[in-house]
């Protein structure tokens, strides 16, 4: 690696020199270093798309460092990396990828990483991005992680763009067993004219399970926001007590989805922001709990934003095919969205969304779950 690739090696992982550990340097395509150890073993796939990292089970107190390097302009990259962690380990893992372009041409790289992690394991996760260069090419981020965790494993999930990106979509999607935890600490530093957009999907019943009216809500919220035909919210909140809108006890999806009530009329269906009662800013406080009768997991969400976004996905019919060719319809997905309230910026009585050079805006969401 040369002098910039080093750096960028520095910003991305907090290496600045070779880990005493596993290791699989990544740069411009192409392999640039690796290291296996007696508990953690890594090896390219066989169709040269990315790599497998298998840590032994009670493996502890160890770390893996997969950082990715792109300094020539045009590179554009899918790779996939699948992590198998053993029963009981306890590792932490460091990826992030850093893009140096001083040419016209865009760099992307999309890093698809699956996590596979056995029954009580732990895995604490550092993902870091980060941009740089003169160049008119963009540089492009578009990760994905996918993390399956059994009976009793925990993942705790660090995700920051320091800065320079100019594109970035990064969607997360979980799969959890009973007593499995995921927590997520998620940073994005954006400017002038970049973009960053971030989702998460975690499945209750699994891929393609269909409706969602069977399950069972309940909202941390007295109050909701009202909104015009274009679910613009118009100001106050109002109080949940006697309307459709009312989740403080749990009840089902279903039960009020199609009521006659203009909240309802204009989303057909549920689409609006609950106000989380007692927010304190900066302190974390339950939003919501989920429940799947038909599978007894059961899900709940802490938060530090104000707000929660409840989504029914009342417009999935015509959605192209899910994975492995599933076809979705209305109201075959939840939605439950932490965040400030919307249209924030022009109402000067909600909670700031403004963000001024210098200031981090950050926010924690808790996923906890359990089976009943």
């Amino acid at each position: 690696m040369d002098s910039i690739e080093r750096r960028i090696i520095e910003e991305v992982a907090d290496l600045h020199e070779v880990p005493e550990g596993a290791y699989n340097f990544r740069v411009n395509s192409k392999l640039d270093g690796r290291n296996s150890t007696a508990n953690i073993r890594i090896t390219s796939k066989e169709d040269g798309s990315g790599i497998d990292i298998r840590i032994a089970p009670y493996t502890k107190r160890e770390s893996v460092h997969i950082p990715v390097v792109l300094s020539m302009a045009g590179i554009r990259e899918t790779v996939y990396n699948d992590f198998y962690v053993g029963e009981g380990a306890d590792v932490v893992i460091v990826a992030g990828c850093g893009i140096h372009n001083c040419g016209n041409q865009d760099s992307q790289h999309d890093g698809i990483h699956r996590f596979f992690v056995g029954r009580n394991a732990h895995v604490r996760y550092v993902e870091k991005h980060y941009g740089e260069g003169d160049g008119s090419g963009k540089r492009i981020l578009n990760p994905v992680t996918e993390v399956n965790l059994e009976e009793g494993a925990s993942m705790e999930m660090e995700m920051v763009q320091i800065k320079g990106v100019d594109s970035t979509y990064r969607k997360s999607v979980a799969s959890l067993a009973a007593n499995a935890e995921l927590v997520v600490h998620e940073r994005l530093m954006t400017h002038g004219a970049q973009t960053a957009v971030s989702e998460y999907q975690v499945n209750l019943d699994g891929e393609g399970a269909g409706s969602i009216e069977k399950h069972v809500l309940r909202l941390n919220a007295s109050e909701y926001l009202p909104t015009d035909n274009t679910l613009i919210p118009l100001g106050e909140s109002e109080p949940v007590a006697g309307t459709p809108m009312d989740f403080v006890t749990e009840k089902e999806i279903g039960r009020d989805l199609r009521a006659d009530f203009p909240a309802i009329n204009y989303g057909k269906g549920f689409d609006a922001c609950w106000v989380i009662d007692g927010k304190i800013e900066g302190q974390l406080a339950e939003a919501a709990e989920l429940k799947s009768p038909a599978s007894g997991r059961v899900v709940k969400v802490y938060t530090t934003q104000p707000g929660v976004q409840v989504y029914t996905g009342n417009w999935l019919n015509g959605c192209p095919a899910g994975k492995n060719g599933h076809t979705y319809h209305d109201y075959d997905a939840v939605a439950i969205e932490c965040q400030h309230f919307p249209d924030s910026p022009n109402k000067p009585d909600y909670p700031s969304t403004f963000l001024h050079p210098g200031e981090t805006f950050e926010q924690a969401i808790i996923w906890a779950f359990s089976a009943r």
